[in-house]
């Protein structure tokens, strides 16, 4: 569930807090007192689209702060884990968002940053949100297939058709590179074979490339690599006064005192083995300097070498890495393309087998979606008959159509909303109002099929008449049954229902317009009813009507 919302420097609101309840929870308010700043705060946290322009003016950034508690907190985790962040622990799950007037906002999950997207991915399996506009998604068929395949339960039937399908297309775009006419094919293959040959012929590898560029860096610097080894070997064996022999003297001199002193021997030793090592530095120096070809003939190789590469390396890819995934990447297209009768044939054989498992598959989900579908409109339909349509009807059409990603069925969802009245296509209905309900009723139908566990609805009653409120109100509270339910609402029909009931409130101080908002008591609660009967001029009669009803809709 959502245990808390904290908003800062958010248009009006400058610093609003409000925690949640079970069930379902109504925010009431005038209109333009802030109640939908809840909702887009919230999506903010849900990865929606920052509005620098609602940054309350005179401060540099709004910050939005959520904290979750997760029954089943496994969707979630996995997101997280995919995104290489920590799972939640005991399904706590904090995520904050910050925009900023100037430069980039932040992002956090339980105070590890992330990104936008992680925050999307996370919302969608957190919160379902329903503004007083997205009753129009339910008049697309490709919703109306999803509502349908949620409440069959179909997600794994239609995942194993999904694989075949983009098997299908994958196979399906190798042959379409693979096709075209001759005089394109021929042009591919000239263009792969030389590249190809000028790569391999180069006889290009990561390791020859370091060599190349150190060797050829040890040859521009060989005179003052040979000058300073020089002077090195001169100093520790080959010149006047070298190390080398101040050491023999050294060794003699200690020679004499071991018959003296007793650690003279020791002393001795060490003179030796410093000795042994100075010509062996020597050595290796000289062994080293030796082997640098200073030479103009190798200089000019070393220069072809290394200006080869980097012409490669501008021509695929920036990098020798690269150079050599291209090589590989050339030859199997060329060898397609020099095969490509026989890879065709290959292709089609596979797409055919493909093809029958598609229809298999596709059937599969064709039938089990033909018996979900008669369900589907019955209890859709018994939730529009407890919302005022008492005589009205929900259908689910199903049509065949070509294999697609989603199988080979098209989905129209029909309504009619009185006895002998023809059932229509959903677009045909005129009416918000009755589209609000039929959204209503199809999310009521869902709730117990899906595992989002909060449900967020903007005034889902918007353009009803207020004898509607009470059906909504009790619709509400049975998904809350199932679900975390917030709604905002204009209704006070409605908003008796909630199991918690918050106020938002405008107020100016100082010249500057604040919002709040604040969990109601049962008098403050029944004085909030009646405004909404009422109006500001509240009266004995509004507040027993409104008692009256609070009373009612909590039994």
């Amino acid at each position: 569930m959502l245990v808390s919302l904290r908003v800062k420097n958010f248009a009006i609101a400058e610093d609003v807090a409000v925690e949640f309840r079970h069930g379902l929870n109504v925010i009431t308010g005038e209109t333009g007192a802030g109640k939908s700043l809840l909702i887009a705060a919230m999506g903010l946290i849900l990865g929606e689209r920052a509005d620098k322009t609602l940054i309350r003016t005179g401060a540099d950034q709004c910050a939005v702060e959520a904290l979750f508690h997760l029954a089943d907190p496994e969707p979630a985790d996995d997101i997280l884990r995919d995104a290489g962040l920590e799972p939640t622990e005991e399904g706590e799950l904090i995520i904050r968002r910050s925009i900023a007037a100037e430069g980039a906002g932040r992002n956090s999950v339980n105070d590890a940053a992330t990104t936008v997207n992680v925050l999307k991915s996370i919302g969608d399996v957190l919160v379902d949100m329903h503004g007083p506009h997205d009753h129009q998604s339910l008049l697309r068929s490709e919703f109306q297939l999803d509502v349908l395949d949620a409440f069959a339960n179909l997600g794994t039937v239609r995942d194993a058709y999904g694989e075949v399908y983009a098997m299908k297309r994958d196979l399906l775009m190798r042959r379409e590179a693979l096709g075209g006419n001759d005089a394109d094919v021929a042009t591919q293959i000239d263009m792969l074979r030389f590249q190809v040959n000028e790569i391999e012929s180069a006889e290009v590898s990561e390791d020859d490339a370091e060599e190349v560029e150190a060797e050829h860096a040890r040859a521009a610097n060989a005179q003052n690599i040979m000058e300073s080894a020089v002077a090195a070997c001169n100093a520790l064996t080959e010149g006047e006064g070298a190390a080398f022999d101040q050491l023999v003297v050294v060794q003699r001199s200690l020679s004499a005192l071991e018959g003296l002193l007793e650690e003279a021997g020791p002393w001795a030793e060490d003179a030796e083995r410093v000795a042994t090592q100075i010509q062996e530095l020597s050595r290796s120096i000289r062994q080293s300097v030796g082997d640098i070809e200073s030479g103009p003939e190798r200089m000019q190789h070393l220069e072809m070498r290394k200006s080869m590469y980097e012409q490669l390396k501008r021509k695929y890819g920036g990098s020798i890495e690269s150079v050599v995934a291209f090589l590989e990447d050339a030859r199997k297209g060329l060898e397609s393309l020099e095969n490509r009768d026989e890879k065709m044939a290959e292709i089609d054989s596979q797409i055919a087998k493909l093809d029958k498992k598609l229809i298999q598959r596709g059937g599969e989900l064709t039938e089990q979606r033909e018996r979900a579908s008669k369900k589907l409109q019955e209890r859709i339909t018994s939730a529009l008959q407890d919302l005022g349509f008492e005589q009205g009807a929900f259908g689910v059409g199903l049509a065949s159509c070509e294999p697609g990603p989603t199988g080979m069925d098209e989905v129209d969802f029909g309504f009619a909303p009185n006895t002998g009245e023809t059932m229509r296509p959903l677009k045909a209905i005129a009416s918000s109002g009755e589209i609000s309900r039929v959204m209503l009723a199809t999310k009521a139908v869902l709730a117990g099929h899906d595992r989002i566990p909060v449900l967020v609805f903007d005034e889902v009653d918007a353009n009803l008449g207020g004898e509607m409120g009470h059906a909504v109100g009790e619709k509400l509270a049975a998904v809350a049954g199932d679900h975390q339910v917030v709604c905002i609402t204009h209704l006070p029909q409605v908003a008796v229902h909630g199991a918690a009931h918050y106020a938002v409130m405008k107020e100016v101080r100082d010249a500057r317009t604040f919002t709040r908002i604040s969990e109601l008591d049962s008098d403050t609660r029944v004085d909030e009813i009646a405004r909404m009967l009422g109006g500001e001029d509240l009266t004995s009669v509004t507040r027993e009507h409104a008692r009256q009803m609070l009373d009612k809709a909590t039994g």
